[in-house]
């Protein structure tokens, strides 16, 4: 038994000498990955505190709560039709009582972009809002009124009066510079908890299928993104702003690490547009119909892999024609960056402006060719000429105007389309209960084509005894035949 035990030691001893041995192997050889690789364990106090709280320390007096406010006018509803079985029936349509107020707000964030109290937030943050105030970090507020609202970039820019005072102000970085992996910081009000910053890195780039604005290019970042976020500053390492806070994807309303960021190139362009004094963006128009390349179009043009937009058609004389694209032509590259699809060209002369020239690369029938395209707004011609329709006839109480390319970009039609289109329909109108609806294209009225509003305005100025007309809706006409 003796002897037994200590033959076991001394074979626990050889054993665990050996395993020693093999260990500080192992240790010796992963010591010398990680010097391979560049990675070392801190070697110092200092090394064991590095920390993001610099950065933070430098931007966060920069970023700031937006708090908007709406009024609005409710009658009380009898508490029997909050009833689900009755609503079904009923609708909302019974109340009682005098009208009365409600105020209705929304909390977001916004980055100081100019130390006179110029702000950007997020569109959707102060939309249909009536008061805005901001909240600077060390706890000041301010009135701020709003002079710049684009939905179309989900971007809005307020002023503040800071009474001759500077504000902490955040620059701009080159977006284009991002690449993905490197590190970012997300800064805003989450839940309304107070200023919380997070960290992560660019997960990726150019994301043009997320559909939270109509100019669809993306940051992508897992750092924590969450309600309250929006509108927010997404700064890089050396504590520049390169992205505006806007969307995440998520099942449950919180964050799940898919976070996404509009461009600092796209907010600069809407923020020098609110310094120039303009009301709206003033965007270049390509003049050119374009269509994503799938593997199977790619294929049938000879191209080795999907990617680009091809040209479907172009604008008589518009920027894309005087350039001489063609249908069929596929752009790859805008001003020396890749292009995957329609949204990447549209993002790519949206955040260059009016004004100046644009190098592109093209294939043609295989071959690689370049133009330079003028940046140009869309025209207006024929001129707008907005009228609400009266009288008896089936489209009183429409509201109705010209479509051109200006205008079609305007209201996100297709820019190629002409006529009279429905901009607003009165509720309870002639119009309104022929379920006539925004968007519609006016065509003719009996056997006359309609091409314009003053047209349409001379063909239902005439009394008649019936009524017939034809409507476009969604590239579909329907006619309709109505009594006078």
């Amino acid at each position: 038994m003796v002897l037994e035990m200590i033959s076991n030691s001394w074979f626990t001893i050889v054993w665990s000498v050996a395993a020693l041995v093999l260990f500080g192997g192992l240790v010796l050889a992963l010591g010398s990955v990680a010097r391979a690789d560049n990675r070392v364990v801190p070697g110092s106090r200092a090394e064991m505190q590095m920390s993001f709280a610099p950065v933070v320390r430098d931007v966060a007096p920069a970023v700031v709560n937006v708090y908007s406010k709406r009024v609005v006018q409710e009658r009380p509803q009898s508490p029997l039709f909050n009833d689900p079985f009755f609503k079904q029936f009923f609708g909302d349509r019974f109340s009682f009582g005098m009208p009365q107020e409600r105020v209705q707000q929304s909390l977001g964030s916004g980055v100081i972009v100019g130390a006179d109290g110029l702000i950007v937030t997020n569109n959707h943050v102060v939309a249909n809002g009536d008061v805005f105030t901001v909240a600077l970090a060390d706890r000041r507020e301010f009135e701020a009124e709003l002079i710049l609202a684009d939905e179309r970039t989900d971007l809005a820019i307020l002023k503040i009066d800071t009474e001759g005072a500077s504000l902490p102000a955040l620059t701009f970085r080159d977006s284009d510079t991002l690449e993905v992996g490197d590190l970012v910081l997300a800064i805003g009000n989450p839940f309304g908890v107070g200023q919380t910053v997070t960290s992560g890195i660019v997960s990726a780039l150019a994301r043009t299928q997320v559909g939270a604005t109509d100019y669809q290019f993306f940051i992508q970042t897992d750092a924590a993104i969450n309600p309250g976020n929006s509108g927010g500053a997404l700064v890089t390492m050396d504590g520049q702003l390169v992205g505006i806070n806007t969307a995440i994807f998520s099942r449950s309303g919180g964050s799940v690490g898919i976070g996404f960021a509009i461009p600092s190139n796209m907010v600069r362009a809407v923020a020098d547009s609110a310094v120039g004094g303009s009301t709206g963006v003033e965007r270049p128009w390509l003049g050119a119909d374009l269509q994503v390349v799938t593997s199977d179009l790619a294929e049938s043009l000879g191209l080795d892999r999907p990617g680009g937009a091809m040209v479907q058609r172009t604008y008589p004389d518009g920027p894309a024609d005087r350039a001489g694209l063609e249908t069929g032509d596929v752009i790859y590259e805008v001003d020396g960056r890749e292009v995957i699809d329609p949204q990447s060209v549209r993002y790519r002369l949206a955040t260059k402006g009016v004004g100046g020239r644009i190098d592109i690369k093209y294939r043609r029938n295989g071959d690689a060719n370049r133009a330079r395209i003028a940046l140009e707004a869309a025209p207006e011609d024929p001129p707008r000429e907005v009228a609400e329709l009266s009288g008896r006839h089936p489209f009183s109480g429409a509201t109705v105007g010209n479509l051109s390319p200006a205008f079609a970009e305007e209201l996100q039609l297709d820019p190629f389309q002409r006529g009279v289109v429905v901009l607003r329909v009165k509720r309870g109108s002639a119009a309104h209960r022929l379920r006539i609806q925004p968007g519609d294209m006016i065509r003719a009225v009996g056997a006359d084509e309609v091409d314009s509003v003053d047209e349409l305005q001379r063909l239902t100025g005439e009394r008649r005894a019936e009524w017939e007309f034809t409507i476009e809706r969604g590239g579909e006409r329907f006619s309709a035949r109505v009594r006078g």
